[in-house]
């Protein structure tokens, strides 16, 4: 696992079942300066979800929201 997706797990582990928004997930894992950098967010989510779901196509761990954000998932 890379830093960054330690440092994205750790941000939805903060707050587990709570939807996360976009921005909020950039500025903890990345800062303020790549606030609008949603592509980035998308790439080292794909990438964490290839670490740590059984099907990355269908996740169950990390949910999106769409047009919202993402969430950890309730135990």
């Amino acid at each position: 696992m890379t830093p960054l997706e330690y440092k994205l797990l750790e941000t939805f582990f903060e707050s587990p079942g709570k939807v996360l928004t976009t921005q909020m997930i950039i500025q903890s894992v990345y800062g303020i300066q790549y606030a609008q950098d949603t592509r980035a967010l998308r790439t080292l989510m794909a990438g964490l979800r290839r670490k740590i779901e059984p099907d990355p196509g269908h996740p169950r761990y990390i949910l999106t929201e769409i047009g919202v954000g993402y969430r950890l998932a309730d135990a």
